[in-house]
């Protein structure tokens, strides 16, 4: 049994993906703040850290085959103040830091480290641009001049003989929290709330897949570098919320176009994050020998919300 040690394991991917890799026959390590935090899986431990003092239970680092990197601050869980916006880019960066100066001056065994980045590498499509792929330069923006700074922090380990991959993460569809919520508030009252003009494509994943992409880079120890994780189907902003509905309330609903400039006044400078138009490409994941449970976007949203 191979032991996985997760950073950021206590949030909404890093609880199903554990789950998911303990399915898998791995033995998980959740780095955490709590000292309390305790499992009722044997398969399932807890360690502590903290990466502002510069805190970190070595041990869980020396038992570990694998170190998965999901730690980070919320991207539009809060106003992008100043103090805000570096909080997001140390959460990701100096967290990583951390590990990787402990596996600097400790004899270890980690073997490859998986490390979430996300398509803000990426940016807004161009026109008549096709979808964007691994080898795109980081765009030009706060979001892409932080997952630019992320992925270089997961980079360090390449130079002590650590297989690192980046898993550029697009929208997580999920029933246990997250951008779906978020999209059913309203739809829950019958009301499809289409953002901007939605016109907007949506590079989605269901979390499933997601946890599926981080076992296959696990165990195709051959695979190396940024992998998108997207669906294969991107949708527009209004498919999704008009599919959404449907699956809900069948023709029972009230399409309503919520104005750009009204989510720019409620989310200020997040509002990029719903209103930009992103288009990535899923080849190379697909590729390297993977296969999507679910592919298109009515199958995945059925499958969350129980719908036959």
């Amino acid at each position: 049994m191979e032991t996985i040690l997760i950073t950021g394991g206590t949030g909404l991917t890093g609880k199903v993906l554990s789950q998911h890799l303990v399915s898998q026959g791995f033995h998980i390590i959740i780095l955490t703040r709590n000292k309390q935090a305790k499992s009722e899986n044997n398969n399932i431990s807890y360690a502590y850290w903290d990466y502002k003092s510069k805190q970190i239970d070595i041990n869980a680092i020396l038992k570990a085959d694998h170190i998965i990197h999901l730690a980070g601050a919320g991207v539009v869980d809060h106003k992008w103040t100043d103090a805000y916006q570096q909080e997001i880019i140390d959460s990701r960066t100096q967290t990583l830091s951390l590990i990787i100066d402990q596996l600097r001056h400790h004899p270890h065994h980690v073997k490859s480290i998986i490390s979430s980045s996300a398509i803000g590498w990426y940016g807004a499509d161009k026109s008549n641009q096709e979808a964007f792929t691994e080898t795109a330069p980081a765009d030009n923006t706060f979001l892409g001049h932080t997952c630019q700074l992320w992925e270089s922090a997961a980079d360090q380990a390449i130079d002590l003989g650590i297989r690192v991959c980046k898993v550029r993460t697009g929208i997580v569809l999920s029933e246990k929290g997250g951008a779906l919520t978020e999209f059913l508030k309203p739809v829950k009252m019958g009301i499809a709330a289409i953002l901007g003009n939605g016109q907007q494509t949506v590079s989605w994943i269901h979390i499933d897949d997601l946890c599926g992409i981080y076992l296959h880079l696990i165990q195709n120890k051959e695979l190396g570098g940024a992998f998108n994780a997207v669906s294969p189907i991107p949708v527009s902003n209004k498919t999704l919320t008009i599919s959404l509905a449907e699956i809900m309330h069948k023709r029972y609903y009230v399409p309503i176009h919520v104005p750009a400039f009204i989510i720019k006044i409620m989310m200020g400078k997040r509002s990029v994050e719903v209103l930009k138009s992103t288009t990535v490409s899923a080849e190379k994941i697909r590729k390297s020998g993977f296969t999507f449970l679910y592919p298109g976007i009515e199958v995945a949203l059925r499958q969350l919300l129980k719908k036959n």
